[in-house]
This record gives C-alpha cells, sequence and structure tokens, in this order.
C-alpha cells in the first residue's frame, strides 16, 4: 500500500489539479456578466461610463479565452504557474474594470475574492497567498484612484467616505476569511479523499490475499490426488529397477520432486484461508489471524484471552471471517505493538447484546490532545512518545486507525479510544493496563458479523475456474 506521504500523493496534490477548460468556463460567464451590468448600467441607470475603455477590460478577457481554446488542447490541466497566473490575470482585470466604473463606490467590487477563493480550493498555500495579496492591493487601489460614477445629466455618485472605508474592511475582510475558509475545507477534503484511497487499496490488498488463499487451498487439495499417484508409481518403478541403477536413480528422482511438491503444497495451503468452512470462524480465530504478523515483533508480548470469569471458551461466537474484520483488528494490534512497553492485550467478550474486542498495551497512553482526534486521518504520532532516534523502527501513526476505523465501521462496529489510567500521566507502567485503549463493538443479530446460519464443516469441491 502506498504511503500518502510518498511521492504518489504528493505528485497528484502538487500540480494539474485544475483544468483550463474550468477557469475558461468561468471566464466566459464573468466576461458576460460584465457585459450585461454595463450594457444595464448606462440604458437603464442612466451612469456615463467610457465604453471603449470599459469594452477594452472586458476584451482583455475574451481574447484571452481565444487564445488559450486555440493553443492549447479541450484537456490540458495547468500546472501552479499557470493557474496562478490565469487568476492573476482575472484579478487584474477585473481591477481596471473596478477603476473605470467608480472602484469601491461599485458594489461588484465584492467579485475580487473570486479569484482568491479558486485559488483556496485547487492551489498551493503560496498561489492563494500571492492571489490574496494582489486581490488587497487591487481593492486597495481602486478604492483611492477610479474614474467616478456620473449620470448623464453630470451628478456624480458616491458613496460618504466612512461606508467607502467600511466597504474596503468588508472587501478585505471577506479576501482574508473566504481564503482561509475554502483553504481549510479543500485541504480536508483532499486529505480524506487519500485516506479513503488508501483504504480502499489496503481492503484490495486483504481481499486479494483471502482469494490467493483460496486458489491455494484448492490447488494443493486436487493436486495431492495425483502427486499421491505419482509416488506410488515411482516406488514401484524402483522396486522393478533394482538391477538397472542408472534407471533406479531416476525413478528415486522422480518420487523426491513428487514429496517436495507435496512439502510445497502443504505449506502454501497453510495460507489458504477461504475454504468453504472458514469463510466463518470463531471470534479468537480471526483474531488470532489478524495478530499473526506481530507476534515477537519488538519484543511485544501479544496475550489473547476472554474477559469476564463467567464466559465459556467452548461457546464463542462464530463470525464472518470479513477481510475488513482481519485488517481493521491488525491495523489496531499494530499501533498497540508500536507503542506498547512489553505487553499487549486483546480480550474478547459477548454478552446477548453485543460482541466486544478490546485492544490494551501498556504504554504511556493516547494524550489528552489526540484522543479526540483518533480516526481522523493522518495524525502522525501520539504527543509525548519518543523521538525517532529513540525508536527508530516507529514510523507514526499515519494512517492506521482511521483505516482500521474505517474498515471494521463498515462492518457495523463502534469504536471507542480511552486511557487506562486517569488522570493520564503519560508514563508507561510496563505489565499493567495502563495505557491506550481501543475497543471494538458489534451488535448481535441478523444482518451482523455474526454467524446466525451456520455453513457445513464441509463443502463441495468446486472446480477451478480460469
Amino acid at each position: 500500500m502506498a504511503d500518502p506521504g510518498s511521492g504518489l500523493f504528493q505528485s497528484s496534490m502538487g500540480s494539474s489539479w485544475v483544468r483550463l477548460r474550468t477557469l475558461i468556463v468561468l471566464r466566459w460567464i464573468a466576461a458576460l456578466g460584465q457585459a450585461v451590468a454595463i450594457l444595464i448600467a448606462q440604458r437603464y441607470f442612466d451612469l456615463h461610463l467610457d465604453l471603449g475603455l470599459c469594452s477594452a477590460a472586458i476584451g482583455l478577457s475574451v481574447i484571452a479565452n481565444l487564445i488559450s481554446v486555440f493553443v492549447y488542447p479541450e484537456n490540458k490541466r495547468l500546472s501552479e504557474i499557470e493557474a496562478t497566473s490565469m487568476l492573476l490575470f482575472d484579478t487584474a482585470q477585473l481591477g481596471f474594470l473596478l477603476y473605470l466604473t467608480g472602484g469601491m463606490h461599485n458594489p461588484f467590487a465584492v467579485l475580487i475574492v473570486a479569484p482568491v477563493t479558486v485559488a483556496a480550493t485547487a492551489l498551493s498555500l503560496r498561489s492563494t497567498v500571492i492571489v490574496g495579496f494582489a486581490a488587497v492591493f487591487v481593492v486597495s487601489v481602486v478604492a483611492e484612484f477610479h474614474q467616478p460614477l456620473t449620470t448623464g445629466s453630470g451628478a456624480v455618485l458616491r458613496m460618504p467616505e466612512v461606508f467607502v472605508f467600511g466597504f474596503w474592511v468588508a472587501v478585505v475582510t471577506t479576501v482574508v476569511f473566504l481564503g482561509l475558509y475554502a483553504r481549510r475545507i479543500s485541504t480536508e477534503m483532499q486529505s480524506m479523499s487519500q485516506a479513503l484511497l488508501a483504504t480502499q487499496m489496503a481492503l484490495a490488498r486483504e481481499q486479494k490475499l483471502t482469494d490467493l488463499g483460496g486458489v491455494i487451498a484448492a490447488a494443493a487439495h486436487e493436486l495431492g490426488t495425483p502427486l499421491a499417484t505419482i509416488k506410488l508409481v515411482s516406488a514401484e518403478l524402483m522396486e522393478e529397477l533394482d538391477d538397472r541403477p542408472d534407471l533406479h536413480e531416476d525413478a528415486s528422482l522422480i518420487r523426491e520432486q513428487a514429496d517436495r511438491c507435496r512439502d510445497i503444497l502443504r505449506s502454501m495451503g497453510k495460507a489458504g484461508k477461504e475454504d468453504l468452512h472458514l469463510r466463518q470462524a470463531p471470534l479468537n480465530a480471526v483474531v488470532e489471524e489478524a495478530a499473526e504478523p506481530h507476534r515477537g515483533r519488538r519484543g511485544i508480548s501479544i496475550h489473547i484471552g476472554l474477559r469476564g470469569t463467567d464466559l465459556d471458551p467452548m461457546d464463542l461466537p462464530v463470525i464472518r471471517r470479513r477481510p475488513e474484520i482481519v485488517h481493521g483488528l491488525r491495523n489496531l494490534i499494530q499501533n498497540a505493538v508500536d507503542f506498547a512497553s512489553e505487553n499487549v492485550w486483546v480480550e474478547m467478550c459477548w454478552t446477548e447484546e453485543n460482541l466486544q474486542v478490546r485492544v490494551i498495551d501498556d504504554g504511556r497512553g493516547y494524550s489528552p490532545d489526540v484522543i479526540g482526534r483518533i480516526g481522523d486521518p493522518f495524525i502522525r504520532r501520539r504527543a509525548g512518545v519518543p523521538d525517532a532516534g529513540e525508536r527508530p523502527e516507529y514510523e507514526g501513526m499515519g494512517l492506521g486507525l482511521f483505516i482500521a476505523k474505517t474498515l471494521l465501521e463498515r462492518t457495523g462496529a463502534e469504536l471507542s479510544f480511552a486511557n487506562g489510567s486517569e488522570p493520564y500521566t503519560g508514563v508507561a507502567r510496563p505489565g499493567t493496563h495502563s495505557g491506550a485503549i481501543a475497543q471494538v463493538v458489534w451488535q448481535r443479530g441478523p444482518g451482523g458479523v455474526e454467524a446466525i446460519e451456520r455453513n457445513p464443516v464441509l463443502g463441495l469441491n468446486l472446480p477451478i475456474s480460469a
């Protein structure tokens, strides 16, 4: 699975986000709106405007659009510099038009925030700041220098200076606020999009491993009989060729290679998890499977057991062995192993209403400033954990908990996170349930993860289709 911090994701975020066609369409709409506004102002409100210069200002947008349409292909995507340049051009064009039509006395001056919003939504922070400063500069200039709005009778239309100043402050405030707001929302949407992509990749990988395991198990089963036949025939040939050492050696080699194929298939068959009777499995078997890759890692001991002395181990619930459950629990256990001092406990519990799995470590626990944000993508590490030099193998929380939470919630689970010791001390106490606690709860009943209708232990052998 690709790390969202890697170049794969960064390259997709850094450039080519905006299609040229999108900005061209927006510019056509802006030019049409400007032309209609000037026409209405002159015809219906009897305002005296310099139509020649106003037409030239609008014509600049039209010419820029025509050049873009004929020079670049329709599917052209703009680089960071190209998109920024186009937005700066639009800002300057609108500023020139405002200069010709009353400056800040023109209520349409508020449209100066449009290029800033586009930049904040699709471009980097640096480009957004550049376009924002350009917008503030333009409105500041046209507030002082502009051609006044006059009527056909020569009357000058002017707002009181205090209103002009207030309008300028409002526009600048809108530029800053709307830019920051749009930037924040856009960043969160991009992060969530990348995180969901990583989740889908993780689930697809787990599903492929499950499917591959089924193929391996079926192959091991189907090839067992012909290999046994080869072994039997080679043994008979060895008995008949005792007086032919050269041929006896060949028959012995055939038998050895048949044994080797049997051993290989047997070892591969251990990975075959999708036999019919393992589409469902006891809860502890699924937990054991999820924990297996992390046993012995960093010298951490993983203890799997029941929580509650009144629970009968022979009455373990049987659940559907879904890739989301295996991968989600595996990520929770991995996170606990990353932060544990010596031990990780995976405790199972069930009642008539629900099934519960708790993953507990004896590390420092979740910091108060992190625990409320668990489940958000790209939380790098718990506050207060050792530096990378002290724990060089630790790569940060990254997307682990987000993927675990997303996948498990898809199965109907509810996740909660807490610390084993309250109040939070940030000090690990090895051997005690004092660290972080991640609890997964499924409601029992039809449609849940529990296998209400049990599959037969053995199903029919199905042919392998190409």
